[in-house]
Protein backbone atom coordinates (compact mmCIF):
# COMPACT_ATOMS: atom_id res chain seq x y z
CA UNK A 1 0.00 0.00 0.00
CA UNK A 2 1.31 3.54 -1.26
CA UNK A 3 0.08 5.93 1.36
CA UNK A 4 0.65 9.82 1.22
CA UNK A 5 1.68 11.39 4.38
CA UNK A 6 -0.23 14.89 5.39
CA UNK A 7 1.94 17.16 6.61
CA UNK A 8 0.73 17.30 10.34
CA UNK A 9 1.31 13.50 10.57
CA UNK A 10 4.52 13.80 9.66
CA UNK A 11 5.11 16.73 12.36
CA UNK A 12 3.27 15.09 14.88
CA UNK A 13 6.14 13.01 15.07
CA UNK A 14 8.97 15.25 14.26
CA UNK A 15 7.95 17.99 16.99
CA UNK A 16 6.54 15.03 19.58
CA UNK A 17 3.08 16.85 19.64
CA UNK A 18 1.56 14.35 21.97
CA UNK A 19 -1.07 12.25 22.12
CA UNK A 20 -1.47 11.99 18.21
CA UNK A 21 3.09 11.40 17.99
CA UNK A 22 2.07 7.72 19.83
CA UNK A 23 -0.11 6.46 16.56
CA UNK A 24 1.99 8.94 14.13
CA UNK A 25 5.45 7.25 15.00
CA UNK A 26 3.74 3.85 14.78
CA UNK A 27 2.58 4.49 11.47
CA UNK A 28 6.22 5.91 10.26
CA UNK A 29 7.77 2.77 11.73
CA UNK A 30 5.82 0.60 9.59
CA UNK A 31 7.36 2.54 6.33
CA UNK A 32 10.62 2.17 8.20
CA UNK A 33 10.19 -1.53 8.19
CA UNK A 34 9.17 -1.50 4.38
CA UNK A 35 5.04 -2.86 5.62
CA UNK A 36 4.06 0.80 3.73
CA UNK A 37 5.12 3.15 0.97
CA UNK A 38 5.47 6.42 2.09
CA UNK A 39 5.13 9.71 0.24
CA UNK A 40 5.30 13.26 0.83
CA UNK A 41 4.94 15.98 -1.45
CA UNK A 42 7.50 17.86 -2.26
CA UNK A 43 5.98 20.85 -0.52
CA UNK A 44 5.79 19.12 2.94
CA UNK A 45 9.11 18.78 2.57
CA UNK A 46 9.70 21.84 2.68
CA UNK A 47 7.06 23.03 5.14
CA UNK A 48 8.87 20.31 7.79
CA UNK A 49 11.74 22.29 7.50
CA UNK A 50 10.77 25.12 7.84
CA UNK A 51 8.78 24.31 10.78
CA UNK A 52 11.40 22.39 12.19
CA UNK A 53 14.52 25.01 12.04
CA UNK A 54 12.14 27.54 13.85
CA UNK A 55 11.63 24.57 16.91
CA UNK A 56 14.73 22.79 16.66
CA UNK A 57 17.54 24.66 14.64
CA UNK A 58 18.42 24.55 11.28
CA UNK A 59 21.20 21.80 11.87
CA UNK A 60 18.83 19.46 13.26
CA UNK A 61 15.99 20.17 10.71
CA UNK A 62 18.61 19.08 8.02
CA UNK A 63 19.06 15.87 9.28
CA UNK A 64 15.22 15.31 9.92
CA UNK A 65 14.74 16.14 6.42
CA UNK A 66 17.87 13.92 5.50
CA UNK A 67 16.09 11.26 7.25
CA UNK A 68 12.62 11.96 5.85
CA UNK A 69 14.28 11.68 2.02
CA UNK A 70 16.08 8.49 3.07
CA UNK A 71 12.34 7.58 3.95
CA UNK A 72 9.59 8.50 1.98
CA UNK A 73 8.95 8.91 -1.98
CA UNK A 74 8.59 12.36 -3.28
CA UNK A 75 5.12 13.19 -4.84
CA UNK A 76 6.88 16.31 -7.51
CA UNK A 77 4.64 19.46 -7.22
CA UNK A 78 4.44 20.68 -10.53
CA UNK A 79 2.39 23.14 -12.76
CA UNK A 80 -0.12 20.18 -13.49
CA UNK A 81 -0.43 19.82 -9.70
CA UNK A 82 -0.80 23.04 -8.92
CA UNK A 83 -3.33 23.91 -11.78
CA UNK A 84 -5.48 20.68 -11.12
CA UNK A 85 -5.24 22.01 -7.43
CA UNK A 86 -6.71 25.56 -8.17
CA UNK A 87 -9.75 23.94 -10.25
CA UNK A 88 -9.96 21.35 -7.53
CA UNK A 89 -13.23 23.11 -5.26
CA UNK A 90 -11.02 22.26 -2.22
CA UNK A 91 -10.93 25.78 0.44
CA UNK A 92 -7.23 25.16 1.41
CA UNK A 93 -4.99 25.25 -1.21
CA UNK A 94 -1.83 23.30 0.11
CA UNK A 95 -4.45 20.46 0.78
CA UNK A 96 -5.92 20.35 -2.56
CA UNK A 97 -2.05 20.46 -3.65
CA UNK A 98 -1.60 17.23 -1.80
CA UNK A 99 -4.05 15.95 -2.90
CA UNK A 100 -3.55 16.21 -6.45
CA UNK A 101 0.32 15.34 -6.20
CA UNK A 102 -0.97 12.06 -4.45
CA UNK A 103 -3.51 11.72 -7.56
CA UNK A 104 -0.34 12.00 -10.11
CA UNK A 105 2.04 9.84 -8.23
CA UNK A 106 -0.57 6.74 -7.81
CA UNK A 107 -0.78 6.35 -4.08
CA UNK A 108 -3.46 4.32 -2.53
CA UNK A 109 -4.58 7.11 -0.35
CA UNK A 110 -4.15 9.97 2.12
CA UNK A 111 -3.25 9.77 5.96
CA UNK A 112 -4.16 12.87 7.92
CA UNK A 113 -5.58 13.97 10.97
CA UNK A 114 -7.59 16.62 9.70
CA UNK A 115 -10.63 14.44 7.76
CA UNK A 116 -12.45 18.22 6.62
CA UNK A 117 -9.42 19.46 5.23
CA UNK A 118 -9.96 16.53 2.40
CA UNK A 119 -13.37 16.14 2.56
CA UNK A 120 -13.42 16.40 -1.67
CA UNK A 121 -11.18 13.92 -1.97
CA UNK A 122 -11.27 11.61 -4.97
CA UNK A 123 -8.65 9.20 -2.62
CA UNK A 124 -9.41 7.35 0.21
CA UNK A 125 -8.77 9.19 3.64
CA UNK A 126 -7.11 7.58 6.45
CA UNK A 127 -6.61 8.46 9.98
CA UNK A 128 -3.33 7.29 11.23
CA UNK A 129 -4.84 4.89 13.18
CA UNK A 130 -7.00 3.55 10.61
CA UNK A 131 -4.19 2.71 8.74
CA UNK A 132 -3.00 0.98 12.04
CA UNK A 133 -6.14 -1.01 13.36
CA UNK A 134 -6.20 -1.29 17.01
CA UNK A 135 -5.15 -4.69 17.95
CA UNK A 136 -7.82 -5.79 19.38
CA UNK A 137 -10.83 -4.25 17.35
CA UNK A 138 -9.43 -4.39 13.86
CA UNK A 139 -12.96 -3.69 12.20
CA UNK A 140 -12.62 -0.43 14.09
CA UNK A 141 -9.82 0.64 10.59
CA UNK A 142 -12.17 2.70 8.07
CA UNK A 143 -11.70 5.15 5.79
CA UNK A 144 -13.29 8.60 5.68
CA UNK A 145 -14.15 8.88 2.12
Amino acid sequence: MKILFDTNVVLDVLLNRHPHSVMSARLLAKVERGELVGCLGATTVTTIFYLAAKANGVHSARKQIDSLLRLFEIAAIDRKVLESALSGGFSDFEDGVLHEAAIQFGVDGIVTRNFGDFALAKLPVYSPDAVIPHPYYPELAYTAT
